[in-house]
């Protein structure tokens, strides 16, 4: 390759690299599976290695892929928080040992697990977490102060005898079953699902509304001491045992080798665990133990020299696609899913596959009896990724043009990938809205799940959610497994399901783009389903967190005929209509109020819930325009911020004061 040819490569490459590393690092949606973008960098730094003028500063192999948003704080990391240089042959973990040794250490080596998840910074004033922050580039990140509070691994207050200072980095993760949650919760509301563990995880903690992220069930590895003041310790190994004294959870698979061929049969071993695990891992770290030869040692622009992390290839295996059944989503979205003869593959026995849309089929070109080739998507989900070899009379497969529940006509709307069927009678949407209306997160009736909801729709006792409050013990008594005392808990739990309150309906009526976040930020605004159905779009965009979308989806909802007849026979059954929510008054309307730190007996949530029940706005950051910030104990850098500017800063004592509520402490 001549000089203008690597030029001229390397510049491509580097745009697109850095395309990537902003969907990766800043907007948690990538486009590119990992071993592509493995690819990608490998290509670059071969060119580099034959052309090092074109390993410049601002070349992607030179620096971290991410850059501090404009939605949190900044925060300049006092010590860099470096990548890791990856490798991907064990012939690469021997040259890096040659290296180290080359250099004059004999090593010791520390293997760890490579979880794969965000990494933070958590930093402890005698004892207390006062801030956490993400890398971002490695100098510059954000603070998440707040969301990082909401994990329970991570310790708020160290023991007696911890360090003056201590800084720590770690790996914020999503484990598997709290993933699978959530996939399914943004698959029930139709909601474009996170690809894997990592971005879920990614996009949770970097939410604006905390109490988003303590509902994601996140948790946390420590992996790495940054600073400590008041205690000297020698090496990795001791750092994570000292710290795993002090109630952090340090990195769950760790052993100490001399030798280079040891380490390559503990990455191999761990390899042959990634099925076992309840988190995601992507590879095993492999660093220099002792923190004299590290220093020695240093790093590069981007890397330390210290260490490497191997990646594990994608596990992916072939199979015969058998056929691709489509089924209805509980507002009509046809779904495709690829039926396969079965493989194992990352531990488990996987026959299905979603397709995700037509579009992704035509992208594919898959057709019945093609070959496909399978891989699970974070080891959880599986997903097909190409076709390897076409059958020999294969054609490209057709999404239906009507709706394979109910026969109706289905259509694409413009600003959609999806076909929807266009009957709001049809069967399986019927039953699936029929189950997310008694699911435990809207009217939460025990008993009431999808089996016994086919039933109740197959025999014709139920097509709306209104028909589940006419029930009776003798329809019941009918269905296969009810007895007696069976029928009577359930009528006895359709019953308590009335009294549940405003905010649970609105989210059990399934309206578009209307979560349960959304569906209690309408009930604490106007109170009443009557008010609901009679607010503008005015009114409704003026709620803090509303957008056109979900504004749209509100008042088409109510506009129908078949909503007011739902809602009349809902309201004559007896359900409640009212928020059952703190009563609200408008003692602080028009203030903006900051809470930070821990407070005595109210969580953060708790707190910023009582200012939106008062009339007022809770804000995540401090400005001129703050009234008031509520701080409590390890406060950081928005009580600073908050004396800068002079805004008063109060305690809990005085918030009780100021909205008239009586102090449980008695202050």
């Amino acid at each position: 390759m001549e000089i203008k040819q690597a030029q001229e490569r390397h510049a491509a490459l580097a745009k697109e690299i850095e395309y990537h590393n902003h969907l990766y690092y800043d907007l948690d949606r990538p486009e590119l599976k990992d071993f592509e973008y493995d690819a990608l960098t490998r290509e670059i730094k071969k060119i580099e290695a034959a052309f090092p003028e074109l390993a410049a500063l601002d070349s992607p192999t030179q620096h971290v892929g991410g850059t501090a948003s404009g939605r949190f704080e900044k925060v300049t990391h006092t010590v860099r928080m470096e990548s890791l240089q990856d490798v991907f042959s064990l012939d690469e973990v021997r040259e890096f040992d040659a290296r180290v040794r080359d250099a004059g250490i004999t090593p010791h080596y520390v293997v760890e697990a490579k979880i794969d998840g965000l990494s933070v910074s958590l930093e402890y004033q005698d004892g207390v977490f006062t801030r956490g922050s993400t890398r971002g580039d490695g100098v510059v990140g954000e603070d998440v102060t707040q969301n990082l509070a909401t994990i329970r691994d991570i310790p708020k207050r160290l023991p007696e005898g911890a360090p003056a200072f201590l800084e720590v980095r770690g790996e914020v993760y999503m484990p598997h079953d709290a993933f699978l949650k959530l996939t399914e919760e943004q698959e029930l509301n139709e909601k474009p699902p996170f690809k894997n563990p990592r971005n879920a995880a990614a996009g949770s903690l970097r939410q604006k509304d905390h109490t988003i992220t303590a509902d994601r069930g996140l948790s946390i590895f420590i992996f790495n001491l940054q600073r400590i003041e008041g205690k000297t310790l020698d090496g990795h190994q001791q750092s994570l045992d000292y710290l795993a004294s002090l109630g952090f959870p340090v990195s769950p698979r760790r052993a100490r080798f001399d030798k280079i061929e040891d380490v390559i049969a503990e990455i191999e071993a761990i390899g042959s665990l990634r099925g076992t695990f309840s988190f995601d891992i992507d590879g095993a770290v492999v660093k220099v133990d002792d923190f004299t030869q590290r220093e020695a040692m240093g790093s590069t622009n981007k890397y330390p020299r210290w260490a490497v992390a191997f990646k594990y290839p994608p596990e992916e295996k072939e199979s015969r696609l058998l056929a691709i059944d489509v089924s209805v989503g509980r507002t009509g979205v046809l779904t495709p899913t690829a039926v396969f003869e079965p493989i194992l593959l990352a531990g488990t026995t996987v026959s299905r596959a979603i397709l995700h849309n037509e579009d992704f089929i035509r992208q594919l070109g898959v057709g019945i009896g093609d070959t496909i080739r399978v891989r699970k998507a974070g080891d959880i989900i599986p997903e097909v990724v190409a076709v390897t070899r076409h059958a020999p009379d294969s054609t490209v497969f057709e999404m239906p043009g009507v709706c394979p529940s109910c026969g109706a006509p289905v259509q694409r709307l413009a600003d959609e990938a999806a076909l929807r069927c266009t009957n709001p009678e049809c069967p399986t949407q019927t039953l699936r809205n029929i189950i997310h209306f008694a699911s435990r997160a809207a009217m939460d009736i025990d008993g009431f799940g999808p089996a016994v909801a086919a039933q109740l729709t197959e025999r014709g006792y139920v097509r709306t959610a209104a028909d589940i409050y006419d029930l009776t013990q003798e329809q019941l008594l009918t269905m296969e497994k009810f007895k007696e005392k069976s029928a009577a808990n359930l009528l006895a739990a359709i019953a308590a399901s009335k009294e549940t309150g405003l905010d649970k309906l609105l989210f059990a009526l399934g309206i578009r783009n209307i979560g349960s976040k959304a569906a209690a930020l309408l009930a604490e605004r106007f109170g009443t389903m009557d008010a609901v159905e009679a607010a503008t779009e005015e009114e409704l965009n003026e709620i803090d967190g509303f957008g056109g979308v979900m504004t749209e989806s509100v008042t088409d909802f109510f506009a129908k005929d078949g909503t007011r007849d739902l809602l009349r026979r809902l309201r004559e059954a007896g359900v409640n209509m009212k928020y059952n929510g703190p009563k609200k008054t408008d003692v602080l309307a028009g203030r903006t109020l900051v809470v930070t730190g821990t407070l005595p007996t109210l969580s953060r949530a708790e707190a910023e819930a009582l200012i939106t029940q008062n009339g007022g706005k809770a804000a995540s950051s401090v400005s001129k325009k703050t009234s008031y910030v509520l701080a409590g104990e390890a406060a950081g850098s928005k009580l600073a911020k908050a004396h800068a500017l002079g805004v008063p800063v109060i305690d809990e004592a005085a918030f009780f004061e100021l909205i008239g509520m009586e102090n449980p402490e008695g202050k």
